[in-house]
């Protein structure tokens, strides 16, 4: 592997080695298991957008993710 610094905060060679080769040894049952798994939590969506949208999304979460619940009326 390329040594290199470019690595997101929290992550090292370390770290990829380790996320590679957990992908590199599941089998197909596994990863289609995985796939689905992601599919079945109903507070999330996948969709597709735009790529110079990408930034402006992210921010998006950043802000709703931060945001105190707030406590519903009794």
């Amino acid at each position: 592997m390329k040594k290199s610094g470019n690595f997101p905060p929290g992550w090292d060679e370390a770290r990829v080695r380790r996320v590679l080769a957990h992908y590199e040894e599941q089998t197909e049952e596994e990863a289609v298991a995985e796939d689905e798994a992601a599919f079945e939590n109903l507070n999330q969506t996948a969709m597709e957008i735009p790529i110079e949208l990408v930034p402006t999304v992210r921010e998006l979460i950043a802000k709703h993710r931060v945001k105190p619940k707030r406590q519903s009326p009794r």
